[in-house]
């Protein structure tokens, strides 16, 4: 029999020794996946070892990609039907059906993990029997969860007899975590490390000469689950706990994968584990084969790819980085800025309109960093070089040669315009302009400023280090060089960029002031204010609309609807009116304007701790005798905001649907279960058609904000989706 094998995905080589050293390297792209081309490879790749396992004493599993494996292939997990589940059941089934039979030969395989093991590639790697990992940058864990799905690769099943029901559950399978090396190691994922692939091989060889034979616990009679299973032991006390903490985490939101995770591993502990590889692969294929898997797997994976690569960035302009920043203003948006900038190693000239002023903004980056290193996240060392990057002044000069400006002052466009000008004259004359708005259209800001093709709208989620997305706003004369200027900056914050047109509230902010005017309406219809807020996080939202209102801020709402009322009366159009306008003038006459000042619908004590609803909207809003189902609740926000996003793409406003997914759940937390705002309405049952039918009867019962935009009816006759 040969000493060498050569399959489509896998080589392998038997030395003198008789280890074998696999190597998995699909020729047809950039990382290894769960593809037909690989089970086939495995399927080979087995075959010839049993074959030749006379003179195998050892396995080495290696990669020769960046990344170790990349995880199942997402393409075929998105084409999964209920027509074509039991196919993929028995797919699935003979590729662990493979893996299984390496864990079993008898004789030792190590894996060599010199880059990450997510998903898949973590479960080939678990069905080895010993793995030992680079102490690099890599990362490793079952991010499953996250799409919708769980770990059908044999993760669910061999976590919960390595750590037990308790530590599989909460640490690894149930939020889609991923580990650093030394945690893997710590966890149990992993179970040595070495600092390069090299000393992992030898490593490798040097363990499998000390285990000539092989069997994992759970194949050695007697085993025992660690902490026993709910017929018996330690665990059966807390079963119950888990289900109704994974209850009160979800609010009720419909996701399927973290009760389906749950089930898999309290059954599978308590059968063998061939019968409980069964009873995973059987809930991998329900999950696969519905809607929700696909919305989210579309969201996170296509569209989310998408906008990293630059999907939305203008071709043929060389890409740039930013090296030396200007932010003026040194309040919350401004601060958060800076630190962003300063942790991705930029210099930060953070200015405002004095030295204390300035040096209160970067004191915000102070408190970051004593609270990480405090918390063992980071060196005394790495925090003193972020902070090296800050400098606060109020000294127009010292933004001399910085290539960009992020201006982040009030909503005042007078004051934006005077503080461009302070600086303008003292960076590159080539620097990027920025402007940190949420409402303020790009368009009329740029008039007053020099450079009007330089000048883009940046509009930062707050808090800023911990909201992943950015808006970049394009003006009417904002150039394609800024634009995708714009895109390289936001890249290098490690951020998400989505880029929209120029208009009043943009998209997120209009789209966003859709929900919470719903909220609103319905409150002045009568609708309990518990069942508003429930029925918001039941669909998925993470807070419901009359607290995030309390959160945007009450005064700030009517703020811009009365700037958008001057701007229609200015153009000769008659101003918006909603019903929850007036509910809005009613808080503030009542003293109740926002969170900060701990009064809203919501009452605050003085740490700015959330109490409970208000009692005196049962005096200024009464509740209605008879109540709408709670279903029409749910959709009146899910649609109002789905609807609203359609009138975006139709007026121009947004052109890519992965900007629109990926804007609306991570900037203005549309629910991710749907995989965002234009997704939902290609998902719903019965596609487009079958959208356009619901808002029909909302329309009929609750009034024209539900009325189905042109597009969206264009599109359904065509038998076309949003893409």
């Amino acid at each position: 029999m040969s000493d060498t094998l050569q399959t489509t995905t896998i080589s392998g080589r038997r030395d003198d020794a008789g280890i074998v050293t696999v190597v998995i390297d699909d020729p047809a792209g950039s990382a290894n996946v769960m593809n037909d081309a690989f089970r086939q490879s495995l399927h080979g790749c087995v075959d010839w070892l049993e074959k030749t396992r006379d003179d195998v004493t050892g396995v080495v599993l290696t990669s020769a990609k960046k990344t170790f494996f990349a995880g199942g292939d997402l393409t075929r997990l998105r084409e999964v039907t209920p027509d074509t589940a039991e196919e993929f059941f028995t797919g699935a089934e003979a590729m662990k059906a493979d893996l299984r039979r390496l864990e079993t030969f008898g004789f030792p395989v190590v894996a060599v993990l010199s880059g990450s093991a997510l998903g898949g590639g973590l479960e080939i790697a678990l069905a080895c029997h010993h793995r030992i990992a680079v102490d690099n940058r890599s990362s490793f864990g079952f991010p499953e969860v996250t799409l919708g799905l769980l770990p059908g690769g044999g993760g669910v099943t061999r976590t919960v007899r390595m750590l037990g029901l308790a530590d599989a559950l909460t640490k690894v399978l149930g939020q889609g975590a991923k580990f650093r090396p030394a945690q893997a190691v710590e966890l149990g994922l992993v179970d040595a490390l070495a600092p390069d692939e090299q000393a992992a091989v030898t490593a490798a060889h040097e363990w499998i000469a000390q285990h000539p034979e092989v069997h994992k616990p759970w194949d050695v009679k007697g085993f025992k689950i660690p902490g026993g299973t709910p017929a018996g032991g330690p665990i059966k006390e807390f079963i119950p706990a888990f289900t109704a903490s994974l209850t009160k985490q979800l609010k009720g939101a419909p996701y399927p994968a973290p009760y389906a995770i749950l089930a898999a591993a309290v059954e599978g502990s308590q059968v063998d584990f061939d019968t409980a590889s069964r009873i995973e692969s059987r809930y991998l294929t329900e999950l696969a084969a519905g809607q929700i898997s696909k919305n989210m797997i579309q969201a996170f994976f296509f569209d989310l790819q998408g906008i990293k690569k630059g999907a939305s960035r203008p071709g043929g302009i060389e890409p740039r980085k930013a090296h030396r920043v200007g932010v003026l203003g040194a309040g919350m948006m401004g601060a958060g800025i800076a630190y962003s900038l300063a942790k991705v190693g930029i210099d930060v000239v953070l200015k405002d309109v004095d030295e204390a002023a300035a040096q209160k903004g970067k004191g915000y980056s102070i408190g970051l960093c004593d609270k990480a290193v405090g918390r063992g996240r980071m060196t005394q060392a790495a925090a003193d070089a972020l902070l090296a990057h800050i400098t606060p002044t109020s000294d127009p000069e010292a933004l001399a040669g910085c290539d960009t400006v992020i201006e982040a002052v009030f909503e005042d466009p007078q004051l934006k315009s005077r503080v461009f000008a302070e600086v303008v004259g003292h960076v590159a004359p080539d620097a990027l302009l920025c402007s940190n708005t949420s409402t303020l259209p790009i368009t009329g800001l740029a008039k007053d400023i020099e450079r009007p093709a330089d000048f883009i709208g940046l509009h930062f989620f707050s808090p800023v280090d911990k909201m992943q997305l950015v808006e970049i706003i394009v003006g009417a004369k904002t150039s394609t060089e800024s634009v995708a200027h714009a895109y390289d900056l936001v890249l290098q914050l490690g951020k998400t960029p989505i880029v929209v047109q120029d208009s009043r509230g943009f998209f997120t902010s209009r789209v966003i002031g859709t929900f919470t005017g719903e909220g609103l309406a319905m409150l002045a219809e009568g609708v309990n204010p518990v069942s508003l807020e429930r029925a918001a996080t039941q669909a998925g939202y993470p807070v419901g609309t009359l607290q995030i209102s309390d959160e945007l801020n009450l005064e700030l709402m009517q703020k811009i609807q009365r700037a958008t009322a001057a701007a229609a009366e200015a153009e000769g159009a008659t101003p918006p009116q909603h019903p929850s306008y007036a509910v809005v003038d009613e808080m503030i006459r009542q003293g109740r304007p926002n969170r900060k000042s701990g009064k809203g619908f919501y009452d605050y004590d003085e740490s700015g701790r959330r109490g409970s609803l208000w009692p005196g909207l049962a005096t200024l809003f009464p509740v209605a005798a008879e109540q709408p189902p709670m279903q029409d609740i749910k959709d009146r926000f899910l649609f109002v905001e789905a609807l609203e996003s359609v009138r975006c793409v139709q007026e121009g406003v947004i052109t890519a649907a992965a900007d629109a997914n990926i804007g609306s759940i991570l900037g203005i937390g549309y629910p991710a279960w749907t995989g965002g705002v234009l997704q939902f309405i290609n998902g719903y049952a019965g596609g487009l058609t079958g959208f356009i039918a619901r808002a029909q009867e909302l329309e009929a019962a609750y009034g024209p904000r539900f009325a189905v935009p042109e597009l969206l009816q264009e599109k359904a006759t065509r038998g076309e989706r949003f893409e």
